[in-house]
């Protein structure tokens, strides 16, 4: 059972993307335009029940050029109104949609509301968008309470195409179809159809008798490599001799292997033991990082990487970023990396 009143209130956040673009007459091309004329396409929503109130960045943004510091501005926005309102749902570009949603998991700590991030393939006032009913139904679910008061989904997520999918387990799959985002490791929150279904097992509760915390700091001296055949020493000790940096998401075959190269294991082992944090996550869209299961996964834990367990890179990333935005000891941050902070590890994988 749900409930929605006339006290149900919701802050919409306009940050860009496709969903709020129009066609440059002279270029072709998508861009940015007034909130205002967005909002007159949705005429559906002052049906609903509920009071939706509107922030709009500016200027809007494409999503490709989000920041860190953008993801600090949303988090100050929800905290000073966090109070105020039911839910929050923000619309984003799909193409960091992930990135963002995973940073803001860890950078609310004992979320109690919804916040949720949506987009489209298709800019709103085209005929066949998407975006109509991503941005209706993200509005319900921010707003939807359980019969004691308390949201139904209190977590950070991303819906798209029928689904509500948890934001750091969220990854975007495909460029050109309306099911652009899927979470392949953990099952969905919610499927919307004639009536919107959810999975209470699947949600996390918190406690709603402690404070939520927004966190206001990223540190971003991380970086993102791949492992692939043919991968060369000179790159990789460049790379990891970077000054200031502090962490390393590593993305490697499999189950969590690479090539058994000496060199590449005492690189390794060397910015381990300076300090870095390395984390080992699969290049594979599915499955978990166990790099006891064979040789050339294993010497990688002896130099030092800690496992990413089946994490998405854009979630490993940015709880990279947020830890050492928290903690100085590279020994405290290697350990929550491997501990489920958000609903973002399995249990099964611990």
């Amino acid at each position: 059972m749900t409930i929605n009143d006339n006290n149900s209130r919701v802050l919409l956040i306009y940050t860009g993307g496709t969903i709020g673009m129009c066609r440059n007459s002279s270029t072709g091309t998508l861009q940015p335009f007034d909130f205002s004329q967005f909002s007159a396409c949705i005429p559906e929503l002052e049906h609903l029940n509920i009071k939706i109130d509107v922030h709009t960045f500016d200027p809007p943004i494409d999503s490709c050029d989000m920041t860190p510091q953008m993801w600090i501005s949303l988090v100050s926005v929800i905290a000073k109104v966090y109070d105020d309102y039911d839910g929050f749902v923000i619309l984003h570009g799909t193409d960091t949609m992930a990135y963002t949603a995973s940073a803001l998991s860890f950078m609310f700590e004992n979320l109690t509301k919804p916040i949720i991030l949506t987009g489209s393939q298709l800019p709103i006032g085209q005929s066949r968008t998407d975006g109509k009913e991503n941005i209706i139904t993200s509005v319900e679910i921010a707003a939807a309470k359980r019969p004691d008061g308390q949201a139904i989904v209190p977590e950070v997520c991303v819906y798209f195409n029928w689904k509500l999918l948890r934001g750091n387990r969220a990854v975007k799959h495909s460029s050109d179809e309306f099911n652009a985002f899927k979470s392949f490791n953990f099952p969905s929150l919610a499927n919307a159809g004639v009536e919107l279904v959810y999975h209470e097992a699947n949600i996390r509760r918190p406690d709603p008798t402690k404070p939520m915390i927004p966190h206001m700091s990223i540190d971003n001296n991380v970086v993102i490599f791949s492992i692939f055949p043919g991968i060369r020493e000179d790159i990789i000790r460049h790379v990891l001799t970077t000054p200031d940096l502090k962490g390393v998401v590593m993305r490697t075959f499999g189950s969590g292997n690479a090539p058994q190269l000496p060199w590449l294991k005492e690189a390794i082992a060397e910015a381990t033991s300076s300090g870095k944090v390395i984390v080992n996550v699969s290049q594979c869209m599915q499955g978990c990082v166990e790099m006891s299961r064979y040789t050339t996964g294993y010497q990688l834990k002896e130099a030092g990487v800690v496992s990413g367990h089946n994490m998405t890179v854009e979630c490993a990333v940015t709880k990279l970023m947020c830890l050492l935005s928290q903690y100085s000891d590279a020994d405290t941050v290697r350990k929550l990396m491997t501990q489920d902070l958000r609903g973002e590890l399995s249990e099964q994988t611990l």
